[in-house]
């Protein structure tokens, strides 16, 4: 008998199992929701996670990029420094001719070289009084026998472009500007990145283009009057 009562008395009553089961279900939740779900899921229904700093152990799944994107770098460094620019250049009307109202303005890279651009023409309303070819090409040395490679980007009519480029070779790089209507305009453009200014009358400057400075000081070949009035926007 007495081996019975000591039996009956480690059972647990059913209040009681009750209340522990609810007890370890409550730990449960309060487990998952404050400790679980934040760490692992950023999920933070109770705020605990935030205010024990637990979900901060939270990371999103990674997928791994490589470092190429095919064979050019997502990453590169370049040997010489970065640079930023902004060039006026002065545009006579259509009846000043090839040398006036046309030419070519490039600058120097290196292969992978990076530059950002901002052109507009600054004085045509009509988008179709004014050309440009974006384009470059590879400069071999006289009479050395070595091809020249040339790459088109876009030639179109318009006002206005603006975007990145990143050099498919060592060489000159930039566009040909025309303007077709009746009256003077200027190009402003806007240069940063990895290149060297051309110097005046080498190839991609042939024009003399002086960089840096306002519009009826770039041209100094061109008619003063006419790039003052495109400076002023006439």
């Amino acid at each position: 008998m007495a081996a019975n009562q000591a039996k009956a008395g480690v059972t647990m009553s059913r209040g009681r199992l009750l209340l522990t089961t609810g007890g370890a279900l409550i730990a449960a939740v309060l487990i998952v929701c404050g400790a679980i779900l934040p760490a692992q899921f950023d999920v933070d229904p109770l705020g605990l996670g935030k205010l024990t700093g637990i979900i901060r152990l939270w990371a999103p799944a990674e997928t791994k990029v490589g470092a190429k994107s095919g064979s050019v770098p997502l990453a590169r460094e370049y040997p010489q420094g970065f640079r930023s620019d902004t060039v006026e250049i002065p545009l006579t009307g259509f009846l000043g001719g090839r040398f006036g109202s046309e030419l070519e303005y490039k600058v120097r890279m290196k292969k992978g070289g990076t530059l950002i651009y901002q052109w507009e023409a600054v004085g045509p309303k009509d988008t179709r009084d004014f050309h440009y070819d974006f384009h470059g090409h590879t400069t071999p040395k006289p009479g050395g026998g070595e091809a020249m490679s040339v790459a088109t980007y876009k030639q179109a009519y318009g006002l206005k472009q603006q975007g990145a480029l990143t050099a498919p070779f060592d060489g000159i790089q930039g566009w040909q500007f025309s303007n077709s209507s009746d009256d003077p305009l200027v190009v402003r453009l806007k240069l940063a990145g990895f290149y060297e200014l051309i110097p005046s009358g080498e190839a991609g400057n042939e024009a003399g283009v002086i960089a840096n400075v306002p519009a009826a000081q770039a041209r100094p070949k061109v008619d003063p009057r006419e790039a003052a009035d495109a400076a002023r926007g006439g």
